[in-house]
């Protein structure tokens, strides 16, 4: 005969004695990592040296950072709570970031702290494999969220910094100067993609505005080639500064460039052009009322 016994235990209450056991196994080993901190981030930071991580930084300096991120990793396994984290995993990126720590080895620490910190729970459960198996269980999703936080926050400083690389180099390449009262030059070198176009409209338009100018001359002889959209770009620039009272005089077309202008239609009677950039800025003077005068020095008397 076959006795069937049913459990008198609901799942919920199950699932809430389950959440008390992990709590309780995650105090325990909150408590093991404080007790231990100072043998603990000494051998992360030897091993960290030992893998030749952090290269860029001294041995005073790494011992810093990995008693700082020691604790924010403890704290994070204690409360649940990863805004601290992020928040020091940001301002860590800040400070290097610009001494060339490449992502992998920030990754590369954090893991290296982890197998540090498992070694540590093998060595203290290593009688009680039980114990041992439950502490892990406890600690590896903790762990796992603490590594990809840090790798995020990381990630997204690195690509905030080049985003304003990119940002002050585009602005370097397409300066806006202004060589005379109400007379500026853009000359432009390199490629120019839709972004960057938008970006010299609006350096320009800014530019007239704040210069009161008359002319400008937008020298493109540094640019091999243009598509369409950014020809049609080029126009809207042309007839936006006019709409702020500037004339444009557009020099240095190259054969290309003016086959793309003509094929989509431009109606080059109404863009001012000029050869060359020396040409472009006699007829901007000459616009704007200047003569040129040759002074001619007598030769000394004898």
């Amino acid at each position: 005969m076959v006795v069937v016994v049913k459990s008198n235990v609901s799942p919920r209450f199950k699932s809430q004695q389950d959440t008390e056991f992990t709590a309780a196994l995650l105090r325990e080993l909150v408590a093991h990592l404080r007790q231990n901190r100072t043998q603990l981030r000494q051998e992360w930071a030897r091993r960290i040296q030992e893998a030749q991580l952090l290269t860029a930084m001294s041995e005073e300096e790494i011992f810093a950072e990995a008693t700082s991120v020691y604790d924010n990793y403890v704290e994070a396994v204690e409360t649940g709570t990863f805004e601290a984290l992020q928040a020091y995993a940001r301002n860590l990126s800040e400070r290097v970031i610009p001494r060339g720590v490449e992502t992998d080895e920030v990754v590369g620490i954090v893991l290296l702290l982890r197998d540090v910190l498992a070694r540590s729970l093998f060595a203290k459960y290593q009688d009680d494999f039980d114990k041992l198996n439950s502490i892990l269980d406890a600690y590896e999703p903790a762990a796992n969220r603490i590594a990809n936080t840090v790798a995020v926050g990381f990630v997204q400083e690195r690509e905030r910094i080049i985003r304003e690389q990119q940002e002050a180099i585009r602005e370097l390449s397409t300066p806006v100067l202004q060589v005379r009262e109400r007379l500026l030059i853009l000359p432009i070198i390199g490629a120019i993609d839709p972004h960057r176009a938008r970006q010299l409209t609006e350096q320009l338009l800014r530019a007239i505005r704040t210069n009161r100018a008359k002319v400008v001359v937008i020298d493109i002889t540094g640019v091999a080639a243009m598509n369409s959209v950014v020809a049609s770009h080029l126009v809207q620039t042309v007839e936006a500064s006019r709409l702020l009272g500037a004339m444009v005089i557009v020099t240095g077309l190259s054969p290309e460039i003016a086959q793309t202008l003509v094929t989509i239609g431009v109606d080059l009677g109404k863009m001012h052009t000029v050869g060359d950039l020396q040409g472009g800025i006699e007829e901007a003077e000459r616009l704007l009322g200047y003569k040129v005068i040759s002074i001619v020095e007598e030769a000394p008397q004898a």
